[in-house]
């Protein structure tokens, strides 16, 4: 046997984990560097569609990061009226379950380490060639036969490879947390309530606690304020008391923001996850997204023993559904948040309508019907 394939990963978010272990189980040798002093994760709850589960099962950690979680039966968007807007039904083979976003990362954190991918911590990437040059902060440069940029929306690696279109801030924000669960709090739908420009999601995740979602425009400073400005979310939501009062001074707000890039890929140099496609979460398919383009990635790889070539085929045959999701999460966006208040009215008669049409619900859906390549 050969000598095998190494591979330079820069980020060990949810990106690079999952690129670590879907090329370590094609017998690549793997090291990740990650400029933080240790692993940890931020964030609260994170959607985990059927198109995410089925690449999570291929990197073999789906049963650890959804033991706690709970299988979404509905999805259902409600006017400041309480009148469903959007239905959503969820079956065996068309799934959503909603972890703590902490157990989905300490599952990917077990699979590299059963693996013995190598970590570095402490250790920051400031630069990629497309020859599979990875340069660190403090001059040593790794070489590999393929080099990861998975250091986020604001990658610098991406930019060492002039791979960056654009970086757009967006007009709105959010702020995710968990709160404690109730007794008869809904177990099993996911409900997003919408009020002017702010929407508020609740989402059932574990038997301890729910996920909650506050969406808002960054010119709406009281909505984006943390520690929550419970007041003013109760004058939107007077109905939800049950779910406001529950937050907890934690949380915080990010702006929404969308990276296109010009490629996914120069040389031997790949980006994936938030460096490649970064996006607002509307569809809840960021992270999802991210399993299954890394999981094809190892794919291709596998397929084709040139690298460059390899990527070049990679992009060709995923980019195209992503750049999907990217434009109907905007829309998306913008049909929730950018509607003027005094036509909140007809947003409701539009968005019920619209959301009906089955040709709709392919578009939104496109992705988590999806079967990921190299899924069981």
């Amino acid at each position: 046997m050969g000598k095998p394939r190494h591979a330079e990963i820069a980020g060990a978010g949810l990106g690079g984990l999952a690129a670590a272990i879907a090329l370590a189980q094609h017998g690549w040798s793997v090291r990740v560097h990650e400029r933080s002093d240790s692993l940890r994760m931020f964030g609260a709850g994170i959607w985990l569609w059927e198109n995410g589960l089925r690449s999570l099962d291929a990197l073999g950690v789906e049963q650890a990061a959804t033991k706690r979680a709970k299988r979404i039966e509905t999805l259902v968007a409600r006017d400041p009226e309480g009148r469903p807007l959007m239905h959503r039904s969820f079956g065996s083979g068309d799934r959503l379950m909603l972890p703590p976003r902490a157990d989905l990362y300490d599952a990917l954190i077990a699979r590299v380490e059963e693996l013995e991918v190598d970590i570095e911590l402490s250790s920051t990437a400031v630069g990629a060639t497309k020859h599979g040059e990875l340069e660190l902060e403090d001059g040593t440069v790794r070489k590999a036969d393929l080099v990861v940029a998975a250091d986020g929306v604001f990658s610098r690696l991406r930019e060492t490879l002039l791979l960056t279109r654009r970086v757009d801030y967006l007009d709105e924000g959010y702020t995710r947390l968990l709160i404690p669960r109730r007794d008869g709090d809904p177990a099993t739908e996911i409900t997003e309530y919408w009020s002017g420009s702010r929407r508020l999601l609740y989402d059932p995740c574990t038997d301890d606690v729910n996920y909650v979602c506050l969406c808002c425009p960054v010119d709406d400073e009281a909505g984006r304020r943390v520690p929550v400005d419970k007041e003013t979310w109760l004058e939107s939501f007077p109905t939800l008391g049950g779910i406001v009062e529950r937050i907890e001074d934690t949380g915080r707000w990010d702006r929404a923001m969308r990276v296109t890039t010009r490629a996914w890929s120069s040389g031997v140099a790949a980006v994936v996850g938030d460096a490649a496609h970064g996006q607002p979460p509307n569809l809840g398919q960021g992270a999802n997204l991210t399993f299954q383009n890394t999981l094809a990635l190892a794919e291709y790889l596998e397929r084709e023993s040139d690298v460059a070539t390899a990527l070049t085929r990679w992009e060709r045959k995923e980019r195209p559904l992503t750049d999907h999701i990217q434009r109907w999460t905007d829309l998306y966006g913008r049909a929730a948040s950018a509607w003027p208040d005094r036509f909140a009215h007809r947003r409701s008669q539009v968005l019920e309508a619209v959301t009906r049409i089955p040709w709709v619900d392919r578009q939104l859906n496109r992705a988590a019907r999806h079967r990921p390549v190299g899924a069981r």
